[in-house]
């Protein structure tokens, strides 16, 4: 029952990230970079700094998460932050040169095995003590390739919809007269999901800063506020590089759509932490199923993948495609909800 409610928890925080652009689609007068960097304050640090303080139980202080830690493990936790932080930059760049489907399918699948199967590898690499390396079992591994499997069936299903859409229709936002360039296109999606499965990678480093008292449930957070501080310094460089470049600083001082902006910006991240709030929530309850413990990270790529779509079935993006096409949609999206379950099988 545990661990039904734990991949619960997962699919609630897949379906919060998965809406999370909605009320961007509300904010007034702001560039992109402007109302990114809004969001990413709430995102990347307001939301989980409160998560942090829920990992610190009474009697105890803040302080004390990281004084028993090697500074060794704290960085290396800031300094995946950064690299997961290049990721999300470059994720737009995939669907820009490889249409929303397949350069999503692509970006998330690696995103997937990378953050699942590099944080054991990277561990093993500096503390080879640790026997890192048993955390990815036969099960495990099975999990990751179905995983990847599910997410190419989408692919596929989404090269099927573009052929029978027209060009316009299907066109991703904010392509401009960039067009599909495939060559270009796979390396920076590969690049984009190499570089955000450092997510993963950078929880693992920071696994252990926690209280040995500190709910289960709370014990990611204070690892997850400090890979979103790393992800949160690469994007405010960008971002504000972006607002001198495109001369867009004046955004910040239109007060006449402050309250709706802020807002919204507030609400885009409360959505999109709840997917990292509820994966160390849900971890709480995953605690007697270990190859579940190291594949919750893929289950929730693979979940978030899963709701993306079907908003898009929602919001009746598939349209105009034929039933064969939605068909392997939906057959990519049973095996994706399948390899959540593959660790309890095998």
């Amino acid at each position: 029952m545990n661990i039904f409610i734990g991949i619960l928890i997962i699919a609630l925080g897949a379906f919060c990230q998965s809406s999370c652009y909605v009320p961007i689609n509300r904010i007034r007068q702001w560039s992109w970079e402007s109302y990114w960097l809004v969001q990413g304050v709430f995102a990347w640090v307001l939301f989980p700094l409160c998560g942090l303080f829920l990992a610190v139980p009474h009697g105890e202080q803040v302080s004390g998460l990281f004084a028993a830690v090697p500074a060794f493990n704290i960085w290396m936790t800031v300094l995946f932050g950064v690299l997961w932080g290049i990721g999300g930059l470059t994720f737009g760049l995939s669907m820009r040169y490889l249409g929303v489907a397949l350069g999503q399918s692509i970006s998330l699948g690696t995103c997937a095995a990378f953050g699942t199967v590099m944080g054991p590898l990277m561990i093993h690499a500096f503390f080879p003590e640790l026997d890192a390396l048993s955390q990815l079992t036969s099960s495990v591994l099975a999990g990751v390739a179905v995983t990847v499997t599910g997410i190419a069936v989408i692919g596929l299903a989404g090269s099927m919809r573009s052929k029978e859409q027209t060009q316009e229709t299907d066109k991703p936002a904010g392509t401009g007269e960039t067009g599909f360039r495939f060559g270009k296109g796979i390396a920076i999606a590969l690049l984009a999901g190499l570089m955000s499965g450092c997510f993963n990678v950078g929880l693992t480093f920071g696994a252990d800063i926690c209280f040995e008292h500190t709910n289960p449930m709370f014990r990611t957070l204070p690892a997850t506020l400090l890979v979103t501080l790393g992800g949160f310094f690469t994007n405010l460089v960008y971002c504000l590089w972006q607002n001198v470049k495109n001369g867009t600083l004046a955004d910040y001082g239109k007060t006449s759509v402050w309250l709706n902006n802020l807002l919204y910006c507030m609400l885009a991240g409360a959505l999109w932490y709840s997917q990292f709030f509820g994966l160390s929530l849900a971890k709480g309850f995953l605690t007697e199923s270990p190859q579940l413990m190291t594949l919750s990270f893929c289950i929730l790529m693979a979940l978030n993948v899963v709701f993306s779509n079907v908003w898009g079935l929602i919001l009746h993006e598939w349209r105009g495609c034929s039933r064969r096409t939605v068909m392997v949609l939906l057959a990519g999206i049973v095996i994706l909800l399948i390899s959540s379950f593959i660790p309890q099988w095998l």
